[in-house]
Parts: structure tokens; sequence; C-alpha cells
């Protein structure tokens, strides 16, 4: 294999790919990335076995092959390259030479046959949408997914698609967010799926405010398509809980609130929060919400704001981050919180998002 190809090329390749290569890789070759020609195009490919990326870009091929190469390394070495072009010419025994300019080097590599295989992309049952929706999708959601291991089916994001709606829903057992989308064209195939976080956040890395992002479904993987960039992710297998059956139906007294001004009382009050001592208090009364919080051997914050609230006066505790991670990404200038008492959960509720969070004992 020999390819000549701009550095900035390059060097933008790998660090798409670089991410899912594991300095404590069970494998050798798992710490290596694929160089493989392609027509007039170098594909660069990582993976973990939970997910895999590959990217192309425009090289002159000078002539066909692939080889892997240490991942880590061949990034410090191409970061450090003067601007120009890069030749990469891999010989028989595994050998790399890295030109440019009068830079020089050799790297061993591993031969292909050792590597993973990256599925090919097929997209006949292949869904659309738009990156930026996807991106407003993940943004609203995947803050609320859990990171306890025992919980492993909570460690994602549900992912479902059915004719023109695309669902997306994350919860750790005690707050939940959803959000849906209407698809351009209707699915040719119901889809339930739950991605790892670790895959939402790599995908969520790539994805751009334009063009379309394309997704199939495999037997126990997801192929994503975006950009000259796939994505590759192994499914979390399990049941994923009933979501629907812990939404309450509207009818709860309402309280409308600056969504700026709550943020950042709650953000104060958050201060004086121990782990021993989450929850903040807020009473509320017809025309005013007040945020306090009382920290043993700490201190204590009381704060005063202007609403409008339809329900009987009530006080009420819960974890001050569960609130701050869905008010800071809310676009709205005024929250409309719904209440349905002391004991039963808060949800902000939109046309197609909803966050749900479970209070906490004062």
């Amino acid at each position: 294999m020999k390819i000549k190809i701009a550095k900035q090329d390059l060097l933008a390749g790998i660090q798409v790919v670089q991410n899912v290569v594991s300095p404590k890789a069970t494998l050798p070759i798992l710490a290596n990335m694929l160089l493989e020609t392609k027509q007039h195009h170098l594909r660069m490919y990582t993976t973990d076995l939970d997910i895999g990326i590959s990217c192309e870009k425009s090289a002159e091929v000078v002539e066909d092959g692939a080889i892997t190469i240490p991942a880590k390394r061949f990034s410090e070495i191409v970061r450090e390259l003067p601007e120009g072009d890069v030749t990469v010419y891999a010989r028989k025994n595994n050998q790399i030479e890295v030109e440019c300019g009068s830079f020089k080097t050799k790297i061993l590599g591993l031969p292909k046959e050792d590597f993973p295989k990256f599925q090919e992309f097929k997209d006949k049952e292949a869904v659309r949408l738009k990156q930026a929706e996807l991106k407003e999708m993940f943004r609203m959601t995947s803050f609320a997914v859990s990171h306890e291991e025992s919980r492993y089916v909570l460690n994602g994001v549900l992912m479902e698609v059915k004719g023109k709606t695309i669902r997306i829903v994350a919860t750790d057992g005690r707050r939940l967010a959803k959000i849906e989308k209407t698809l351009a064209q209707e699915a040719a195939k119901e889809l339930s799926v739950i991605l790892p976080i670790k895959a939402v956040q790599e995908i969520n890395r790539n994805l751009k405010e334009e063009g379309e992002i394309v997704f199939v479904a495999g037997m126990n993987q997801v192929m994503f398509s975006l950009d000259g960039i796939l994505i590759s992710t192994r499914i979390i297998e399990g049941d994923f809980p009933n979501y629907v059956q812990v939404i309450p139906k509207t009818a709860a007294p309402k309280i409308m609130v600056n969504k700026e001004q709550l943020l950042a009382a709650i953000r104060r009050a958050n201060l004086l929060a121990t782990p021993d001592f989450q929850a903040i208090k807020f009473e509320i009364f017809k025309d005013k919400l007040i945020v306090s919080k009382t920290t043993p051997d700490v201190g204590e914050s009381r704060e005063e704001m202007a609403v409008a609230f339809n329900g009987s006066e009530m006080a009420i505790g819960f974890n001050p981050q569960y609130l701050i991670d869905v008010l800071k990404n809310l676009a709205d200038e005024t929250v409309e919180l719904e209440l349905f008492g002391p004991d039963k959960p808060c949800v902000i509720r939109k046309e197609d998002y909803l966050y749900l969070a479970l209070p906490m004992r004062l």
C-alpha cells in the first residue's frame, strides 16, 4: 500500500476514529488503526469490539493495500508533521514508512488479517433523519442515562422508530426524558434498540447542524452513516422499562416561572449540597416560589421569586442536579412545571418533549 494525502485531511480522519481506541486494549490489534485504500480514498478504521468507526478521506492512491498501525503513535506523529502532503508506504514485512517534507520515520504495524472485520453499510431499510434533529434528541435525553453498572439496561438510550415517528427515551429510575420527532419518510420497518451511552456520545461528537444521518439496524447492532463516517455499535440486550405507565396524565397544577431565574436559584442552592444532604426545598404559593437549602454543619440559603401557580400551597424536595440538567438544555424563556403533590413527580411537558423527576424526602 502506498498513498499520498494532505496532512490536514489525514489528521482530521484520525481525530474522528481515534476516540474508541482503548489504552488498555485486551488484544494488541485493538490498539491499532486499520488503513485501507478504497478507489481514490483512504479509509481509517478503529474498534473496541463494541463500537467501530471508519472515516474516508480523499487521497492519491499509488498502490492499493491495507495495514494496521499503532493508533496513538501514528496520531502523535501526524500531529507534529509540517504542513504539506504525507506519504504512507506499507512494506511486505508490516513496516510502515511515513514521509512529509524532509521528515521520515518507520513504524512496525500488524497485518490487516488480524483486524476485526467492519460490516458494510446496506441502506435498503435505512432510516433518514436530519443531523441537527438527532443532535437535539440526544442533548435532551442522554443526561438522564444511568451510570450504575448493575442496571446495564439503563446504561443507554432507547431508540424507537414506528411509521414516521422516531422516539428516544432515557431513564435512571429516578428521572425520565423522552423526545419525539417526525421523519420525512415512513420507516420500512419498526425498530426498538438500546444504544450504549458511549456510542451516543461518539455519534453526537460527529453530528453537525446541517446534513442528514442514515442508520440501519442489524441483528445485534446499529450502523450510522454521516458525512463519510460510519459508526457501528452493539446494542444493549435486555428489556427497557415500560416508561409509558409511569408518565402521569396532564391534570396537575402548574407553575409558570422564568427559566433562567429558576435555574440560577437552583444552582445557588446546590452550592450547599453534600452527598448526604442533596435535596433542595421548593415552597410554592400562589404568586411566589421559595427555593431553600439547609445542610447540617455547612449552612443554609433561601431565595424567593415571582411565579404563577394555580394549585394548593405545598413544599416538595428535589435533587437539584435533576432540575439543572433539564433546565440548562431548554430553549424556552418561561418553563411550566406540573406538580401532582409533595410525594409525586414533577413533570415538564412540551409538544414533542417530556421530562419527569421524582421528589426527594426533605
